[in-house]
């Protein structure tokens, strides 16, 4: 089977990474705070809301004594597969799939900050995600995926402080927790009976990050952030269900134990990101916004899902392949100042691609 369906599973696995990973492309997420109007440029040195923890927990020195940062975003996206050519062996499957892009993408960051006269802050972050996709019948791809289904949440807790009037330090560490669960379809060479494969697996891991914001005048604020890689090593189950005939209960206990169910496992080591932003004030009304942010993709390589159960256990249930490379993104923005209580905010960024060619799509 060519590359193009086997691809359509992995950006829904690694999205599991996604909380509270700041990266570039792949399957990030950027929906934290108000920068989305600014496509995030000058996300490390703004510092404008609670939501600043996320991008540069320095930032936090620049907060009013109380501030709360909330929001909900959702996000509708399409995935379509057009077949150009793909060899599909025996695998007697057919059709396109449809969108499978029909769920809704949603999350829901919130930060909390708190200035204190000798210049720290303490905040929490509880940020919320989710993602689902799922291929309509008939789908040529249903032995790689037919549904994903992953939500996470992240905790955050940071602290800043304020060394001098020019120069602020902040550093946090992340809990995060990822339920995922996986949809495919087995058994389906030649006239052998139909065999669903729900994979459900979960695990929490810790991850950290640091900051510095430099104010060089009132008007130009400079800002630096690292996050740290995450090692997830996921367990669960997989439950492998007939369809109903006696030939396919009996094809789902051959692939799993007794009642077709096994225990599995797989790592995932999501990438660390750095970010270096800036802004610039030109006016009362105009102010400027740049960034440039590196994410490691190249720590995902290949996700193994190992059988830890059953007459199998030991093999590998699926490969999928991955072999991303390290990307930039560059982004640059503008705020105006229409009125104290009405702001415009402009954007453009260039995102890269993990994805280091055809081959590998």
């Amino acid at each position: 089977m060519s590359h193009k369906i086997s691809m359509k599973v992995l950006p829904a696995l690694l999205l599991a990474g996604l909380s509270g990973t700041a990266g570039a492309s792949g399957f990030q997420l950027l929906e934290q705070g108000s920068g989305l109007g600014n496509a995030y440029a000058g996300s490390a040195a703004k510092a404008n809301d609670a939501s600043t923890i996320f991008w540069n927990p320095a930032g936090m020195t620049q907060l009013q004594a109380r501030e709360v940062s909330g929001g909900l975003t959702a996000v509708r996206p399409s995935f379509k597969f057009d077949d150009d050519g793909s060899q599909v062996g025996a695998f007697n499957l057919a059709g396109d799939g449809g969108d499978a892009g029909a769920g809704l993408l949603f999350r829901m960051p919130i930060s909390r900050g708190r200035s204190t006269r000798i210049s720290t802050l303490a905040w929490e972050l509880a940020d919320l995600s989710g993602n689902a996709t799922k291929y309509d019948e008939p789908w040529i791809g249903s032995a790689q995926s037919d549904e994903f289904d992953i939500k996470t949440i992240n905790i955050n807790p940071s602290i800043a402080y304020r060394v001098n009037d020019m120069v602020s330090l902040g550093a946090g560490v992340s809990w995060q927790k990822i339920e995922a669960d996986y949809y495919r379809q087995v058994g389906i060479l030649g006239n052998l009976p139909r065999v669903e494969s729900h994979m459900s697996i979960s695990d929490d891991a810790w991850g950290w990050n640091l900051g510095a914001l430099f104010t060089l005048s009132p008007a130009t604020k400079v800002g630096v952030s690292y996050r740290s890689t995450i090692q997830y090593h996921t367990d669960g189950k997989v439950k492998l269900r007939g369809d109903g005939s006696p030939a396919g209960n009996a094809t789902a206990n051959a692939l799993g134990n007794a009642g077709g169910r096994s225990d599995v496992k797989a790592d995932l080591e999501v990438p660390d990101t750095f970010i270096l932003s800036v802004t610039q004030k030109l006016s009362d009304r105009w102010e400027m916004l740049g960034d440039i942010s590196w994410t490691g993709w190249s720590s995902i390589k290949n996700v193994d899902i190992i059988r830890t159960s059953g007459p199998l256990t030991g093999q590998t249930a699926q490969v999928l392949e991955a072999d991303f490379q390290d990307t930039y993104r560059v982004a640059l923005g503008a705020n105006y100042a229409y009125s104290d209580a009405l702001k415009f905010m402009f954007g453009l960024a260039y995102d890269q691609t993990p994805v280091k060619n055809a081959s590998t799509v």
